[in-house]
């Protein structure tokens, strides 16, 4: 895992990077690199579903994040961090409650399906995305249907 000092002496060393992008979760660990890099960088978060993480790693510094669900549910993502940037916490509960969460809850029934889960939600709305590949599997027709009623109740 990159430590902050690590961090530090390749910002030194690479005067052109410019970002820190976080998939750890490590709250610890992106505080360290906030406190020690300071506006040096451009941060942003990547954990899967970061909208989970989003409030936690906006108080560690991090203004943004990667949405994966940006790619079947746009507009939720962008409500989401619409109220998230303008401190609107009712908002964000609300979201989180009523799709994130369920969609946690899917995404964790098995090993892989953090990949499955946005595969089965860029298919539902009309795109090809491909199976995941071996070893990882992809939903099953049920829970296809979860997603895809969590996605018609927020388009």
């Amino acid at each position: 895992m990159l430590q902050a000092d690590t961090l530090a002496r390749l910002c030194d060393a690479c005067p052109n990077l410019v970002g820190f992008k976080d998939g750890t979760g490590d709250i610890g660990l992106v505080r360290q690199v906030t406190a020690k890099m300071g506006d040096r960088l451009t941060y942003l978060g990547g954990m899967p579903t970061a909208e989970l993480f989003a409030e936690a790693y906006l108080g560690a510094g991090f203004t943004t994040y990667s949405s994966a669900v940006f790619n079947f549910v746009p507009a939720l993502a962008n409500k989401f961090y619409a109220a998230l940037r303008a401190g609107d916490r009712a908002t964000c509960e609300d979201i989180l409650k009523s799709f994130f969460y369920p969609f946690m809850e899917l995404r964790a029934r098995r090993k892989g399906y953090a990949v499955a889960a946005i595969k089965a939600g860029v298919r539902l709305v009309g795109f090809d995305a491909g199976p995941v590949r071996s070893p990882l599997s992809d939903l099953t027709g049920e829970e296809e249907e979860i997603l895809k009623d969590l996605i018609e109740a927020h388009a």
